[in-house]
C-alpha cells in the first residue's frame, strides 16, 4: 500500500471563510486588544447554544478550567492568602484518563487531586469508583469531571452521588462541545451539566480559534468575578488598584473572530464527524476491535475523535516505559503501538489514548481509587486477589485514537482502515 501522498490528520481546525471577514473586522476597527465586538458575540452565541445565562471568553479551555477550579474553591473555603492557592491543603476528586489540562489547575491551586479510575461504557470517571471514593475520603467537596474524546459520561448518576455528599462539580467539557445529555427526560449541552461548566477552542477541537476558552454559567456574581479574575483583578479606580491576585487570561478580540466565524458550522462540524466514527466502525467489520462506546439512549456525542480498543485475546506482546514502546508482531493480532506506527509510515496521524493521571510521573504519589477501593498496591505476595482492577491503564494499554480530520476524505478514510486491516494479517 501506497504512502498518502497528502498527510492525513487527527484533528485539524476547518475555516469556511466568515473567519477572516471577522478578523478584518477586528483590523479595520482596531480592536486588536481583550474587547471588541468579536468578543461579545462569540460570548453570546455561545450562551445561546449552550442555553446558559453567561460566558466568559478566555485565551484558553486551561484558564477557564483554572478560574472555575479558583471559584469553586472559594465557594467552599473561603478566600486564599496571597501566597497560596485556594485549595491548600485541599483534596479533589478528578478524573483519571485525560489530559493534564483537565487536572493541573488543582495543582495551580495548591490542591491534592485524587484520581478517580474508568468505566468501560463511555471511558469516562466511574460512578463507582466514585462512591468508593467518598468512602475513603468523606471530607472532600470538589469534583473535576470530564466528557472524553466528545463522549458524555455518566452525568446523572454522577451529580445524584455529588448532590448526596454536597459535592460541587466541574465539568470539563473542553473535548464535548456540541455533545448533548439526557438528564431528567431533558436534552442537555454538556457544559451545562455541572455547578461551572468549560468548553475550549483549541486548534484541534471541533470548533475553533487556534486558541481559546469559555466559562459557563447560570450565576451572574460567578460570570463577573471570573471576567475580574481574567483583566489582572482591577478594581474600580482611576489608577490600577488590586485587592486580589488576578490573571491575564481574556481572549483576544483576533481569536475571537475566528470563533465567531466557526460557530454557525458546529451541527456540520458534528455531522461529519458522525460520519467519520460509522465509516471506521463498519470498515473494522470482522477484525478484533471495536470503537470507542457511548450511551446512544441518554446521550449524543459529538465524536470529536474516533477511536478503537483491541480485543484483549488480540493483542500482540506490547512493552512501554514512560517515552518508549516495543512490540512483536503476531498473526491475527495487533497493538497501538504497530498500528500508529504503520499509520506514521503511511504519512497519517494517530495518538495513543491519554496515559492515566495516576501513572504520569507528576501524579505517581496522588491517591488512586477503583470500584473495588484503594487503587494503589493492589498485589499480595501471599493471597490471590486477582487480577487488579485499572480501566483507564487497560483502555490506554489497548487503544488509540485515529484520523478524524473532517477534511479526510472518504477514499483516504479507507486508507486508514486498510492499514489497520493490514496490521492484523
Amino acid at each position: 500500500m501506497k504512502r498518502a501522498e497528502k498527510r492525513i490528520y487527527l484533528s485539524t481546525g476547518t475555516m469556511h471563510g466568515d473567519e477572516e471577514k471577522y478578523i478584518k473586522e477586528a483590523f479595520d476597527t482596531n480592536w486588536v486588544t481583550t474587547a471588541g465586538r468579536n468578543i461579545d458575540e462569540v460570548e453570546r452565541m455561545a450562551a445561546e447554544y449552550i442555553g446558559c445565562k453567561y460566558a466568559v471568553a478566555l485565551g484558553t479551555g486551561t484558564g477557564a478550567l483554572h478560574l472555575a477550579t479558583k471559584l469553586a474553591g472559594e465557594r467552599l473555603y473561603g478566600q486564599a492568602k496571597v501566597e497560596r492557592g485556594v485549595l491548600f491543603g485541599k483534596r479533589v476528586f478528578a478524573t483519571d484518563m485525560t489530559f493534564g489540562a483537565s487536572i493541573n489547575p488543582i495543582g495551580y491551586e495548591d490542591g491534592e487531586a485524587i484520581f478517580l479510575d474508568t468505566e468501560y461504557d463511555t471511558w469516562n470517571s466511574d460512578p463507582e469508583a466514585l462512591k468508593k471514593a467518598i468512602e475513603i475520603y468523606p471530607d472532600v467537596r470538589l469534583l473535576v469531571c470530564v466528557h472524553l474524546y466528545g463522549t458524555p459520561g455518566k452525568i446523572c448518576e454522577i451529580r445524584k452521588i455529588c448532590d448526596e455528599h454536597g459535592i460541587l462539580i466541574i465539568e470539563d467539557a473542553c473535548e464535548s462541545l456540541g455533545s448533548k445529555y439526557k438528564l431528567d427526560g431533558e436534552w442537555i449541552e454538556t457544559g451545562k451539566l455541572g455547578d461551572y461548566g468549560c468548553i475550549s477552542f483549541n486548534g484541534n477541537k471541533i470548533i475553533t480559534g487556534s486558541s481559546g476558552g469559555m466559562f459557563l454559567t447560570d450565576n451572574k456574581d460567578d460570570a463577573d468575578k471570573v471576567r475580574k479574575w481574567s483583566t489582572q483583578s482591577r478594581e474600580a479606580a482611576f489608577w490600577y488598584q488590586h485587592e486580589e491576585i488576578g490573571y491575564n487570561y481574556r481572549m483576544s478580540n483576533i481569536i475571537a473572530g475566528i470563533i465567531r466565524g466557526q460557530m454557525p458550522y458546529m451541527g456540520e462540524h458534528i455531522a461529519k464527524k458522525r460520519a467519520i466514527y460509522e465509516r471506521y466502525k463498519e470498515g473494522f467489520k470482522g477484525l478484533p476491535v471495536q470503537m470507542n462506546p457511548y450511551d446512544a439512549e441518554n446521550s449524543k456525542p459529538n465524536f470529536w475523535l474516533s477511536c478503537l480498543i483491541i480485543d484483549e485475546d488480540a493483542m500482540c506482546e506490547q512493552v512501554r516505559d514512560d517515552s518508549k514502546a516495543l512490540y512483536i508482531h503476531e498473526k491475527g493480532k495487533s497493538c497501538p503501538t504497530e498500528i500508529l506506527q504503520k499509520l506514521e509510515e503511511r504519512n497519517m496521524e494517530g495518538r495513543p489514548i491519554w496515559k492515566p493521571m495516576h501513572a504520569q510521573p507528576i501524579y505517581r504519589n496522588n491517591a488512586f481509587v477503583t470500584a473495588r477501593g484503594n487503587g494503589r498496591g493492589q498485589s499480595n505476595a501471599y493471597i490471590d486477589k486477582g487480577k487488579k482492577l485499572d480501566v483507564g491503564m487497560d483502555i490506554f494499554a489497548r487503544g488509540l485514537c485515529l484520523p478524524s480530520d473532517i477534511k479526510m476524505t472518504p477514499e483516504e478514510q479507507d486508507m486508514v482502515i486498510e492499514v489497520i486491516r493490514e496490521c492484523f494479517e
